[in-house]
């Protein structure tokens, strides 16, 4: 019609004018022009940002002061369409964070064994062992969207026999790995029409543990529902005259958008005093550096050191400890409900030490990954390095500090928990290093995910920045990964050998 009257008496090109002005109305907090009510229910974010625990200005703050971590955003949003809120708080590391997609976009987009609704379908059996909906929704919108049958949501065991087969890889590896054995592989792969072959289950399990232990970071930073999925959005009624689409885009109500119309309101955490924890943290680390120059103690020692630690975190209790029910919508994707770490330890079975001079990432895990699923090893040993040497050279408040003896701690106590023992490490460091409220948080995110409160977020490291708290998360993201996955090869190694 616009295109047939180009050019249009002035008076009809006024009263346009008003028809459209009418229908919109200048937004008084943001002066954008927002929708006059029309009775459309729009969905509102429940959340403030992407994490419960870490403010949303600090979140958002990342990629405007950080070109490298723009980039990676926008590489991201085009690869998948959408920028997901785990993307956006790893953004804080952009180094790692340009890692860690590479590596998840190849084992869900790229040439791989397994098909793409079954890489999805895995993805929602593996968060779903940790109760964690966020992946799980992330999910099911995946598989539907790579031509998945709907009916395999309906629950376990609707899916086919080969996917019902992997349930027990899934509930031993996500809360016990060490009870993995080669009988458990050879069910797998020999089970006549329905078997798995090699290169499918080193897929399949590098997919299990990239789930298990991204659950954990979910809960361990408070990752927030997208908008898109359910638990993101609730509808704000269609008659509410005070609102503007500028609080779809950033889940701020209007009450607090121009709390500080400068942007110059300079949080707590700037002006904080200079911690005692942090004193503490660096004269310990002093101390140990000077008693290794001293003393080395005997081999029978640090195994005894090893012995005890690894007991003492069994006793560590996780979260508040109250019980955890999936509802039916998540268990429906897994069987054996009850089955998990804290049923473990109450019955205190016994953990076998696991060394790693018999079977390691470097020497052993690596290249079987490599040879049957190539270019993966490279990727996973990268994002390994990737966290476990990321350093800023600070902390809290301090510069120029080496961190890397409590990167080490923490490293070692998540595998110490699994078993597994470094012959060369001194265990008794962990004790100097790691405080009790600390290690209580570590194995609830590693063990326990989704027990993970804000209040055991914030009540470790007070003095720290969200920055590093981040960076703590992803290396025990990254530990635990790497302890599943040496379980596992080391039980494919042995069914192959």
């Amino acid at each position: 019609h616009a295109m047939r009257h180009a050019v249009a008496p002035a008076e009809n090109v006024e009263n346009n004018y008003f028809a459209v002005t009418d229908q919109l109305k200048i937004c008084t907090h943001c002066e954008r022009l927002s929708k006059k009510d029309l009775g459309v229910r729009i969905p509102r974010p429940l959340g403030n940002g992407p994490s419960r625990f870490i403010p949303e200005k600090e979140i958002l703050q990342i990629s405007k002061v950080d070109a490298r971590t723009q980039s990676i955003f926008e590489d991201a949003f085009a690869a998948l369409g959408r920028l997901d809120n785990i993307s956006l708080v790893m953004g804080f590391h952009p180094q790692y964070l340009g890692s860690f997609l590479r590596t998840q976009h190849y084992l869900l987009q790229m040439d791989g064994p397994l098909s793409l609704h079954y890489r999805h379908y895995i993805g929602i059996m593996a968060a779903a062992r940790h109760q964690c909906s966020y992946l799980v929704n992330l999910h099911v919108n995946d598989f539907l969207q790579v031509g998945g049958d709907p009916k395999w949501l309906n629950g376990l065991d609707e899916a086919p026999q080969k996917l019902q087969q992997l349930g027990e890889l899934n509930k031993i590896l996500a809360h016990r790995p060490w009870l993995l054995t080669k009988e458990h592989i050879e069910c797998l792969l020999k089970a006549e029409e329905h078997s798995w072959s090699l290169a499918e289950l080193i897929h399949a399990v590098v997919l299990l543990t990239h789930y298990h232990s991204l659950a954990s970071f979910t809960f361990g930073c408070g990752i927030t529902p997208e908008i898109h999925c359910d638990g993101g959005h609730t509808f704000r009624p269609p008659s509410l005259s005070q609102y503007c689409v500028c609080d779809i885009a950033n889940g701020n109500g209007h009450a607090n958008h121009h709390d500080d119309p400068l942007g110059n309101q300079v949080s707590g955490q700037g002006w904080r005093l200079f911690s005692e924890l942090e004193c503490v943290l660096m004269e310990r680390m002093k101390q140990l550096q000077e008693c290794r120059d001293d003393e080395e103690a005997s081999q029978e020692e640090m195994a005894t050191r090893f012995e005890r630690e690894k007991t003492e975190s069994m006793l560590v209790a996780t979260a508040e400890d109250e019980e955890c029910v999936p509802s039916r919508d998540i268990s429906r994707h897994f069987e054996d409900p009850s089955y998990g770490y804290k049923d473990f330890s109450r019955r205190g079975e016994h953990v076998p030490t696991f060394r790693v001079q018999d079977y390691s990432w470097e020497d052993h895990g690596f290249s079987l990954v490599n040879r049957l699923y190539p270019d993966v090893g490279q990727m996973l040993d990268e994002k390994f390095q990737m966290a476990y040497n990321l350093t800023y050279n600070t902390m809290a408040t301090h510069k120029d500090v080496d961190t890397s003896m409590l990167r080490r701690a923490i490293w070692n106590y998540i595998h110490c928990m699994f078993g597994i023992r470094y012959d060369d490490y001194d265990y008794g460091e962990i004790n100097q290093l790691l405080d009790r409220s600390f290690k209580i948080y570590i194995k609830t995110m590693v063990c326990s995910p989704e027990k993970t409160t804000k209040r055991m977020y914030e009540s470790f490291w007070r003095q720290f920045q969200h920055s590093e708290k981040v960076h703590v998360n992803l290396l025990l993201m990254e530990a635990r990964m790497q302890a599943e996955l040496l379980y596992a090869l080391r039980a494919i190694t042995r069914y192959m050998t």
